[in-house]
């Protein structure tokens, strides 16, 4: 039972929450009633997870050393001890098949091709692309990018250019504010337990996240008025969803900045109240319009 649970956290599945924008085209779409569409997106989502784990065992097991240095990632599977070094090469080789034989057998040779672009990227990343400053952000970014893709290619849709745009700012976002906490949690040490960050500077960053914050609101509010986004609502009405983004986005951060947090997106997101409401309404409201908005439009006029 141990080597289970040790398995299980090595596999990381609190991050498997990042693979929701594989759903992005489902929802965005207006597909998200349609039960073939839906089993597709979610075989997507578990291939994609399986992918995913099986970078955190790569990840896991390149990073050992450095991960003993850490305060909180020393107690991780393989740097404690509690796993056999050797669990994370071949964890991630079975994981890794297992995850594109399902995306090819159920899903077709393109989102198969899809996931094994996200695992060469990775891989690589791991293997020494973490090193190299912005390209790494660059990485985490195109992840998420592939993640959208992935989920398109399960239901034969294609979202907007300007949505994909704004996945991109949003992960590019998400990754700068992920090294600014690192610098504040770690301090001098910062480079010790990740090598990248002596190459950054709070100076630096704090720019990098006004400029992709910036274009996260453009981008989006463009998708919100973008000609194949009306056409599909039939009104503009997804306008009104940008109150929601905006408050989202300045909360996550107040989060970075006042309470020294950020340095785990996911933890980030999923313990605060206020973020969990706002995502909740923000996806709720959107769904609505994006299914029921030619249905709504006549009393808004």
């Amino acid at each position: 039972m141990r080597i289970l649970i040790a398995l299980l956290r090595l596999a990381r599945p609190a991050q498997w929450v990042k693979n929701i924008f594989v759903f992005t085209a489902l929802i965005f779409s207006g597909l998200a009633l349609e039960p073939a569409s839906v089993a597709a997106a979610l075989i997507a989502f578990a291939a994609f997870s399986m992918a995913s784990s099986a970078i955190y065992f790569l990840n896991d097991y390149k990073d050992m050393e450095e991960d003993r240095l850490h305060p909180v990632k020393c107690n991780r599977p393989l740097a404690s001890g509690r796993l056999p070094r050797a669990v994370g090469p071949i964890g991630a080789l079975v994981l890794a098949t297992t995850a594109t034989l399902l995306a090819g057998w159920q899903l077709g040779p393109v989102s198969a091709g899809i996931l094994l672009t996200y695992l060469a990227m990775n891989a690589a990343y791991s293997l020494g692309l973490k090193n190299l400053v912005i390209i790494d952000v660059l990485i985490i970014a195109a992840g998420f990018v592939l993640r959208i893709l992935v989920g398109a290619a399960a239901i034969a849709r294609l979202p907007s250019t300007w949505l994909i745009l704004c996945a991109v700012t949003v992960s590019l976002f998400l990754g700068f504010t992920k090294r600014r906490a690192e610098l504040n949690a770690l301090g001098d040490d910062a480079s010790r337990h990740r090598r990248v960050l002596a190459h950054y500077s709070a100076a630096f960053l704090d720019q990098a996240i006004a400029i992709v914050t910036a274009a996260t609101v453009v981008c989006y509010i463009l998708y919100t008025v973008d000609d194949h986004t009306v056409g599909m609502v039939g009104s503009r009405l997804m306008l009104l969803s940008v109150p929601l983004v905006l408050y989202g986005i300045f909360r996550y951060l107040y989060l970075v900045y006042h309470d020294r947090s950020g340095g785990d997106p996911t933890r980030t997101v999923f313990t605060d109240v206020p973020m969990l409401l706002t995502g909740a309404l923000w996806s709720t409201l959107c769904t609505i319009i994006i299914i029921f908005g030619k249905d709504i439009r006549p009393f808004f006029m």
